[in-house]
């Protein structure tokens, strides 16, 4: 039996268990990786820069209810908790995950909920959330999976409301990372799902999404580079 099948607990992706078992569902690397220097090495010393640009972006008006789609390691959640007194709603598929968030936010866990649910098939009502909000998870997700994730984010986001989606920009053909191709081998191996991400138009598959729940995105989204346009952080305004 393959190693990865040992993760295929009840309701786990497939996808996720066979490419990303060793990053997020092993007891030992959840450990690992949430140490602040490998998660900034991992990010090409990036991380401050995306999370406070993601901040900056974030809903503060009073009684707005935000939701994080999915985990990550880190210093995000409970910086959105900080950055809003407003309820903050966290979903991830991994147990572990959601254990790792909860010891990071006991002091304001009534203002954290958290559930475990897939981000393609979410529990939450039509219209639950102001702002839906995904640090680098659509590039670790194969395109069908992404596809579902755009309709569940259209589906729970209110009239009116917003997404905030940092993550990789489009194909990065003249950043040296990219150019250099013993690095391009190397990320393209770890993340197998990120050369279909980069080819991505994601404005056109969120305001797709939106129309088929009868909703529609004012414009163009706001975005900001980061290292050279290999990163961005976008915030989509949906239409009252």
């Amino acid at each position: 039996m393959p190693f990865y099948k040992k993760f295929l607990e009840k309701g786990m992706p497939e996808y996720l268990a066979r490419y990303y078992w060793w990053a997020y569902l092993w007891d030992k690397s959840i450990w690992f990786f949430d140490h602040q220097p490998i998660i900034n090495a991992i990010l090409f010393g990036q991380y401050e820069h995306l999370l406070n640009k993601t901040l900056g972006q974030v809903e503060t008006k009073h009684g707005a209810k935000l939701l994080q789609l999915t985990c990550v390691y880190g210093k995000l959640t409970p910086s959105l908790l900080r950055h809003t007194n407003n309820e903050v709603h966290l979903c991830d598929v991994a147990i572990g995950q959601l254990k790792l968030a909860r010891s990071k936010t006991l002091e304001v866990a009534d203002r954290c909920h958290l559930a475990r649910m897939n981000a393609e098939s979410l529990g939450y009502s039509d219209d639950a959330f102001d702002q839906v909000i995904l640090f680098f998870l659509f590039h670790e997700m194969p395109d069908s999976a992404r596809q579902n994730t755009y309709n569940e984010i259209a589906r729970v986001v209110k009239l009116g409301g917003s997404v905030i989606i940092t993550e990789y920009g489009s194909t990065p053909c003249n950043h040296w990372l990219y150019r250099f191709w013993p690095s391009r081998i190397v990320l393209s191996y770890l993340e197998p799902f990120l050369p279909s991400f980069w080819q991505e138009n994601v404005t056109d598959k969120l305001n797709d999404a939106l129309r088929r729940c009868g909703k529609e995105l004012v414009g163009e989204p706001h975005v900001e580079f980061c290292f050279a346009r290999f990163y961005r952080v976008m915030r989509f305004d949906v239409k009252p």
